[in-house]
């Protein structure tokens, strides 16, 4: 491979962090080395949360939502702060800008970096680099790993890296400088890809808008004027806020029997013949879709099964729950035969000859929302709408053939925006497998040209292990004299 040569290969240990290619040669100048040669490793702590004077103070203090939130970058600020004496009584410590943290219980793989002096909880490994690594280089290697950083952890409900594992993790390291300029090239792409995701959020949102306008147009008789005109004859203008002279204000139950459904446990006669049969619920009814991968079953009579029988065409809705679910629902296609509803679900069945179910539920589930809002009931834990005020909806109709043109382009105008919505959930898959390819290249050395003066990590390497070695040994305190600082969990 271009840009290679086989130099000395340190074996990674059982549970070495396998960033780059341990079954290849190394790049030229670089070594696979243990991170613990690299840095000073350590963990956190939590400060006592009975004692209301450790928190809210100056410090920063790093947990697993902050992790969440800045996954992947550097960390300036943190949801929790504790105060000098938090960190004085505990065995959490500050430390240093610059320092990579990994989490590595509860959620394990968030990686960070610390933008200024920082403290973390024990849910954290800490690495605070010394000269021969670059900590953005450390950051971007343990990002490279992503979801396999879970290999190195035990226990399959609440997995954990602890830290026999952590201090066995190697990477392969190149020269100084040559990390630097991966590290220069990969905060471009980055910042690239980031920006892409950024520009790509924003489209969900711009969805929804152009949905509701869509249906705004549509219910206002705009998305068939032209239809009208070449159908009907139509010439007249007319205001924006009104409807179109041949459409008609209705109220629901003045173009449709509405149902309520079966109460559930009500008590039965003794010996009253009961049949068992399939019944829809809330859950089953959502926002212009069925959910039937459960549909659960009830007793019932055979005149109740008669008058709660749903067909064809039925349109569902809603009567209660939280507040965003009075009134939605969708079409019933038979999917489940016999069936019945519940007497949280009503039953609209439309009595005029080949007007589309549909037009009635688009319009209920985007408009009716309102309605059901200000005229529903709420409870402290329950929403509820009655019938009476189900049945005074006002409905827009205009004639059968007209209604069925709206469904139509509606629905051709939501199958566009569901393409689209799936390409840009497929372009933010594809610019996470960039980043993750990005990465495979720099730690393959292939990401950045190499510099055949840069001094290799191998002279780097003996140099820091040397200056370690003629430093003098920390003197070991008697047992129960020790000070509280970050320890291995």
């Amino acid at each position: 491979m271009s840009g290679r040569a086989a130099t000395e290969t340190v074996i990674p240990g059982r549970a070495a962090l396998s960033v780059g290619c341990p079954d290849l040669p190394a790049p030229r100048g670089w070594i696979w080395t243990s991170l613990y040669d690299l840095s000073v490793l350590g963990t956190g702590h939590t400060p006592s949360r009975s004692e209301s004077t450790y928190w809210n103070g100056e410090i920063p203090w790093i947990g697993i939502r902050d992790a969440s939130k800045h996954h992947g970058s550097t960390i300036s600020d943190t949801s929790q702060h504790v105060t000098p004496e938090g960190l004085a009584n505990s065995a959490a410590r500050l430390l240093p800008a610059g320092t990579v943290c990994l989490s590595r219980t509860a959620s394990v793989g968030y990686v960070v970096q610390m933008a200024r002096d920082m403290a973390t909880s024990q849910d954290f490994v800490t690495w605070t680099c010394n000269e021969g690594l670059d900590p953005r280089f450390l950051m971007y290697a343990l990002l490279a790993e992503g979801d396999d950083i879970r290999r190195f952890g035990k226990g399959s409900t609440h997995t954990t890296i602890y830290f026999p594992e952590v201090k066995a993790f190697h990477i392969c390291l190149p020269p100084i400088k040559e990390q630097r300029r991966i590290v220069v090239k990969l905060d471009s792409l980055f910042e690239r890809t980031r920006r892409a995701r950024e520009e790509l959020s924003q489209i969900p949102r711009l969805i929804e808008q152009y949905k509701k306008a869509i249906l705004e147009a549509a219910f206002r008789g705009d998305l068939t004027e032209d239809w009208r005109r070449q159908n009907l004859g139509s010439t007249l203008s007319r205001p924006t806020s009104e409807l179109p002279s041949d459409w008609t204000l209705c109220k629901l139950q003045d173009i449709s029997d509405i149902q309520s459904g079966l109460a559930l446990g009500k008590k039965r006669k003794e010996g009253e013949a009961l049949t068992v049969v399939p019944y829809l619920r809330v859950a089953n009814v959502q926002r212009g879709h069925l959910n039937l991968k459960e549909v659960k079953k009830v007793f019932a009579t055979e005149s109740e099964i008669k008058r709660l029988l749903l067909k064809k065409g039925d349109v569902l809705m809603n009567e209660g729950g939280d507040r965003d679910k009075l009134g939605r629902g969708w079409i019933w296609g038979e999917e489940v035969s016999p069936c019945i509803h519940q007497n949280h679900v009503f039953r609209v069945r439309l009595k005029i000859a080949g007007f589309p179910p549909k037009f009635l539920s688009y319009y209920a589930n985007e408009f009716g929302q309102d309605y059901f809002f200000s005229e529903g009931k709420q409870t402290t834990n329950l929403a509820s709408i009655s019938k009476s005020k189900l049945s005074s909806l006002p409905v827009p109709i205009p004639s059968a053939q007209e209604a069925e043109e709206i469904v139509k382009k509606i629905e051709k105008a939501l199958t566009w925006l569901g393409i689209v919505e799936r390409k840009c959930q497929q372009a933010i898959h594809h610019l996470d497998h960039l980043d993750q390819a990005n990465l495979a290249k720099a730690f393959r050395g292939e990401l950045v040209p190499q510099d055949p003066n840069d001094e290799p990590a191998s002279v780097l390497l003996e140099r820091i292990r040397a200056a370690r070695a003629e430093q003098p040994k920390p003197t070991r305190k008697r047992r129960g004299t020790s000070t509280k600082a970050g320890a291995a969990a």
